[in-house]
């Protein structure tokens, strides 16, 4: 499943970081903790691969 905006993709690719080693956990905030958390390494990597073009900075939660 792609990211449905660049704030997710960012995110993702904090989290994706952080699962494998090359930043801290105790570093990630907001949705990217809450992804480290919950999703796997597979999944992360969907979301951080997907191109920013066309994005919209943010999406609302509904």
């Amino acid at each position: 499943m792609p990211a449905k905006s660049k704030a997710q993709q960012r995110a993702a690719g904090a989290a994706l970081a952080a699962k494998r080693g090359e930043t801290k956990v105790g570093d990630l905030q907001g949705a990217a903790r809450e992804m480290y958390d919950s999703m796997s390494e597979d999944e992360l990597e969907d979301y951080a691969s997907t191109a920013l073009d066309g994005l919209p900075d943010h999406v609302d939660d509904d």
